[in-house]
């Protein structure tokens, strides 16, 4: 579904990714595992049509997207819900969900926000409440459940559980899990290692913009030397 080959991109004169290539299957849930200016965001907005690469591929459902532009990239179904949340929080739950179908899915927007508040029960307590005035893991399943709005074939997820207490932590890989029984694609980037090798099919580990290990994650898990020198366990 997702194929990123020798992707070269960075801000300026400064290159961040080096080289960078890595596949997402339909229905897999995929994680890229690092720490804080390892390049992780700055793959997803790559990906994402947010900056353009220098050099390398990026192939959606076969097709060529590097360099398109982030709305063209939403048409086609893949969403990411950034790092950091970023609700408008001077707007209801309500609000800030209909706005994720403003590119894609709009003609089934009553439907899709069923779907949503059925996933996060929470939201719906929280319906006509201001964005701002929820806790960190409410904005969180706000801005997934926004992700959601717009029917994604592939979703990346950056960061997810940054911020939370370790017990919506839990919460948060568990409704994670749940998206991708559904069977949709998610693309987990994440600095919690040990949770999201639980739940990954297949995991990435990204230093200094390259990719050095990759492999099923289960075998990642249990290999005792990339815990000793990848994954700090």
């Amino acid at each position: 579904m997702l194929e990123v080959t020798d992707l070269r991109a960075g801000y300026g004169q400064a290159k961040v990714l080096h080289g960078v290539s890595l596949k997402v299957g339909e229905g897999e849930l995929v994680a890229l595992l690092g720490s804080n200016g390892a390049g992780k965001s700055t793959l997803n907005n790559n990906i994402s049509g947010i900056f353009k690469p220098f050099a390398g591929s990026i192939r959606f459902d076969g097709i060529e997207i590097a360099g398109a532009g982030s709305e063209e990239i939403v048409d086609r179904g893949l969403i990411q819900v950034p790092e950091g949340r970023r609700v408008f929080p001077n707007m209801t739950v309500r609000e800030n969900l209909e706005l994720g179908s403003y590119r894609r899915a709009k003609p089934n927007r009553a439907r899709n926000i069923e779907h949503v508040v059925e996933t996060f029960p929470r939201l719906k307590e929280r319906f006509g409440q201001y964005a701002g005035t929820l806790s960190g893991g409410e904005q969180q399943m706000l801005a997934i459940g926004r992700g959601l709005m717009a029917e994604p074939r592939l979703l990346i997820l950056d960061e997810p559980s940054l911020g939370l207490s370790p017990l919506l932590v839990e919460e948060m890989f568990a409704l994670i899990q749940k998206l991708r029984s559904q069977g949709l694609a998610v693309f987990l980037v994440e600095q919690n290692v040990v949770q999201s090798l639980e739940i990954a099919d297949r995991a990435y580990v990204m230093e200094n913009g390259l990719i050095t290990v990759e492999g099923a994650a289960k075998d990642l898990m249990n290999d005792e030397e990339l815990r000793r020198s990848y994954l700090g366990m």
